[in-house]
């Protein structure tokens, strides 16, 4: 067996794990920073919106008699508007110049028949009204608000309401970042950016209802032990996921990083970065999300319970009785109640072991 597999086999069974729920407040601390950045510059540098949204005239040819610089300066001078300007493949243009009606967009073809010095016929002008990326954008806001109230639904029925408040924040989170490096990055944002937006909220979601599957399975008939507390319980859940997590995260990043560096960096392939970027973000945060966000915030949310105060107490109380530490954060000292020969076995990175009783190192 590899060691990455041995690493997730051992996870599973709770010998060794890290401990994400104790430390949530630094977790937590790094969500808000990142997201105040993403907020900030959406704010200050705004989305830079394609023209799809815009409106606006793209002007392509079958040949190129200029550079894709120089027809980029006529096109602009033109105009008078910026122009984006991308070589094609059979060594033609595309010319995208946003803003125009058709009187300017008649004028703008006209003189750059002129500019790049080839017959105006062999220049075909498509004209882009702004309403139909309009309506585009209302039914992706509609679409995203459904998808949101059957996911809060869903979760609330099949698990509790407080995974599903947990869920919920955890999108609104991906989302924001993911606008927030498209407002920072500057990259154009059209239609295949909001399909890579929506696509990403099925990533994000299946990480975080596979951890509160295992959640609400060993989380079952937990009033009637003292060997651990809430969010102990949800911590050895998420280690227990947490290997598949990744593998999944790595393998759909592998081919959107093909993508976006190579198709839409190296290539120069630019219509790729709509869709590749949101989807290689959102990948990213919907991982972390899952990890370090909806997991913790559930066992933050469920260790306010009376129940589960009380449960704590008990299993705190138990452990001191026993010799072990009984202070300390939710979360912690999740080897205790571990039968013996377990309990000192159990290599728990970032928690504290307990000793089984009558055992001395």
């Amino acid at each position: 067996m590899s060691k990455l597999g041995n690493l997730g086999a051992r996870l599973y069974r709770g010998e060794v794990g890290y401990d994400f729920v104790a430390k949530r407040k630094i977790w937590y601390g790094i969500s808000i920073l990142i997201t105040i950045t993403a907020i900030v510059g959406l704010a200050v540098r705004g989305l830079n919106m394609g023209i799809e949204f815009k409106g606006g005239a793209v002007f392509t040819t079958d040949r190129a008699t200029v550079s894709a610089a120089q027809a980029k300066e006529h096109a602009e001078e033109a105009s008078g508007h910026d122009a984006i300007v991308q070589q094609l493949g059979n060594g033609g243009l595309r010319i995208q110049v946003s803003s125009l009606d058709t009187k300017q967009a008649s004028k703008v073809e006209e003189q750059l028949a002129k500019d790049l010095n080839i017959p105006q016929d062999e220049i075909n002008a498509d004209l882009v009204g702004p309403s139909w990326g309009e309506q585009i954008a209302n039914k992706a806001w509609m679409g995203l608000a459904i998808f949101m109230i059957l996911v809060v639904l869903y979760l609330a029925i099949a698990f509790e309401w407080r995974m599903a408040v947990a869920a919920l924040i955890a999108l609104i989170h991906d989302l924001t970042i993911t606008v927030g490096v498209y407002a920072l990055v500057g990259f154009e944002v059209t239609p295949g950016t909001v399909i890579g937006l929506l696509t990403i909220l099925g990533y994000s979601l299946y990480d975080t209802v596979v951890v509160f599957d295992g959640l609400k399975e060993g989380s079952k008939d937990i009033t009637k032990q003292t060997r651990w507390t809430y969010s102990e319980i949800a911590n050895r859940s998420l280690n227990g996921t947490l290997v598949r997590s990744i593998n999944t995260t790595v393998v759909a990043l592998l081919p959107v990083a093909g993508l976006l560096f190579i198709g839409g960096g190296f290539l120069g392939a630019g219509m790729l970065n709509d869709i590749s970027l949101s989807l290689f973000v959102g990948l990213a945060a919907g991982a972390y999300s899952s990890i370090f966000i909806a997991t913790p915030l559930v066992a933050d949310l469920k260790e306010r319970d009376p129940q589960m105060k009380a449960l704590k107490k008990r299993v705190l109380a138990k452990r001191a009785a026993q010799g072990g530490d009984g202070s300390g954060e939710p979360g912690e000292d999740a080897s205790a109640g571990l039968p013996q020969g377990a309990a000192s076995a159990t290599a728990v990175v970032g928690q504290r072991g307990i000793r089984a009783p009558g055992k001395r190192r």
